[in-house]
């Protein structure tokens, strides 16, 4: 999974400024953006208490929590003249799953997925500011932990059928379904229970108050289950079927995605050309000249040492700090990674400094915790891993190694490729340890080696920030359920985990942001000592455009690229 961007400083400061205005004589002072963002459940020892904050969560929570653009819009209208106008894009990562939005973590099919489908309230993928999807209004808060949601008026997918609160049901019900093995049910595992009220409104059962709803919201895409039922999973998954500005219209592996305007989209953004063709070129070299060259006019993970290159072409050029990681990942049921000394020598016996300065000139910052530093809930882990080869030596016997041989497996993405050489350079340098290297596309890494439990060692691109930037969000990711902890890294039968797992439980019933956060470090550390998975460098995530060509493009800091809004000029 790849996958963004950060709340905007100035913006935040204003909002701050404004909420501190309005409720300066108030008891409870959550007011900020990332202190909504970082607590599902607050708990309060009397009712008043609880009645002042579920109305400040009523009034000002949603507020802050979407900083004031969740009320209706006028969007805007299906324009004639986009006939004949298409955008074409260089994208970087292969197609690794199908777009099911329900499975679907791949890099381009979630992009795409972007223009394909709706939630009911979306995230706009370069601001990170919420709108209303397919939500007609904002959610309606009935009580604690019952929330109700109209439809927008003459929503329809791209077969022509109107989009049903039945639609809506059954798209939550699937990822909820524990047989269904969705990567995105932890997301909303606050949810009790998704019904029809009727035929416009669909009403959330939540197991307990969770300030961030609405946003967790973006989280699931609404499918149409008429097509599904018609067609299965399988077929739905290579050829999807959604409400969005944008209708899937072919895609081959290796080559490219083909997409057309949905005329009869009637929400936020509509399509603004006629069609759009996404290049899927891996070859780093291949994107730049397709840029170069103005065959794309826009492509995403531009090469480090071709960003002064683009910019002499008169290209825009957009590094951007992200949470984007290249994490280290061990198989910890296969001896001796199922040793934690082992797997701190091999973090101690990189040299990332070097891997930041030659492989990324730079452009990214070496992990001194699961969290980036520009990142609001930033908390420096309590282990460190500077490079200290004599200190993984020890280590290594500390742990009884005196001979470590094993295969590195690699995903084969154009800077990956270009760190595995230095890791492996840093890694045989250390007495004993001989390392060889395999690099396979991110499907097969993880399809017939990773989940079949047949690899040792891998490193791999991840950010899961697309979804979100709170930090439970962040850490439920790759540290709650199945998918991760007990199917690929094979953590969840340690002790650690189930501390881990205690610690993000009580973090989202915390009463306030503080005593969430005392949680979450304590996790942060669990995990930075134990490094089941952990970060080896954030990067920065550089994008290029032609700004004579493209009309309201932004940069994401994320991989993938969007053209909701965007025009041709």
């Amino acid at each position: 999974m790849q996958i963004i961007l950060f709340q905007d400083l100035i913006a935040l400061l204003h909002f701050r400024m404004k909420c501190l205005a309005r409720f300066k004589n108030q008891k409870y002072d959550f007011i900020t953006h990332q202190e909504f963002s970082m607590t599902k459940h607050f708990s309060f020892e009397t009712n008043e208490s609880r009645r002042h904050f579920m109305k400040l969560m009523a009034g000002v929570g949603a507020g802050l929590a979407f900083s004031g653009t969740l009320g209706t819009f006028a969007p805007k209208a299906f324009a004639a003249d986009i006939k004949g106008k298409t955008i074409e894009a260089g994208i970087a990562y292969p197609l690794s799953t199908g777009f099911d939005p329900m499975t679907s973590s791949g890099a381009s099919p979630y992009a795409a997925n972007l223009h394909i489908f709706e939630g009911l309230v979306d995230l706009h993928p370069a601001t990170r500011e919420p709108y209303l999807a397919l939500a007609g209004k904002e959610p309606e808060q009935v009580d604690e932990t019952t929330w109700r949601i109209t439809l927008r008026e003459g929503a329809t997918f791209h077969d022509g059928a109107p989009v049903t609160t039945e639609d809506v049901v059954y798209s939550f019900n699937r990822i909820m379904d524990p047989a269904n093995k969705s990567l995105f049910v932890m997301f909303i595992d606050f949810i009790e229970s998704v019904k029809a009220v009727d035929d416009k409104v669909v009403e959330f059962k939540l197991k307990y108050p969770f300030a961030l709803f609405a946003n967790r919201l973006t989280c699931v895409k609404i499918v149409p289950k008429h097509v599904i039922d018609k067609v299965g999973q399988s077929a739905f998954d290579a050829h999807p079927v959604g409400s969005g500005p944008f209708k899937f219209v072919s895609a081959v592996k290796d080559d490219k995605i083909v997409f057309e305007a949905y005329e009869p989209y009637n929400g936020k953004y509509p399509a603004q050309v006629e069609k759009m063709s996404w290049l899927l070129l891996s070859d780093a070299a291949a994107r730049v000249t397709a840029q170069e060259s103005k065959r794309t006019q826009a492509m995403e993970s531009v090469p480090y040492l071709d960003i002064s290159r683009l910019k002499n072409k008169k290209q825009q050029v957009q590094s951007v700090q992200s949470f984007g990681l290249l994490f280290l990942m061990f198989n910890c049921e296969k001896a001796p990674f199922n040793n934690p000394k082992v797997r701190q020598a091999l973090h101690y016996g990189l040299n990332t400094d070097k891997l930041v300065d030659i492989v990324f000139d730079g452009n990214a910052e070496a992990a001194t915790s699961y969290l980036q530093t520009t990142h609001p809930d930033y908390i420096k882990a309590s282990t460190q891993y500077p490079y200290d080869p004599e200190k993984a030596a020890a280590l290594l016997k500390e742990a009884g190694v005196t001979e470590l041989k094993f295969e590195l497996l690699a995903t084969d993405h154009d800077w990956v490729k270009e760190s595995a050489p230095l890791i492996l350079e840093s890694w045989n340098k250390i007495p004993g340890v001989k390392v060889t290297l395999q690099h396979l596309q991110s499907g097969a890494l993880y399809s017939n080696n990773v989940d079949p439990g047949v690899y040792e060692v891998a490193i791999a691109p991840g950010d899961p920030s697309v979804f979100g930037n709170d930090l439970d969000l962040l850490l439920s990711w790759w540290y709650r359920g199945d998918v991760w902890p007990k199917r690929r890294f094979r953590w969840s039968n340690t002790p650690e985990f189930a501390k881990v797992t205690e610690l993000l439980n009580a973090a989202v019933r915390a009463k306030d942001h503080a005593e969430a956060k005392k949680s979450w470090e304590e996790a942060i550390n669990i995990i930075a000592a134990e490094v089941p998975l952990y970060p080896i460098v954030h990067r920065k995530l550089p994008s290029a455009w032609d700004d004579s060509s493209l009309e309201g493009y932004q940069p994401l800091a994320t991989t993938g690229l969007s053209f909701l809004g965007v025009g041709r000029k």
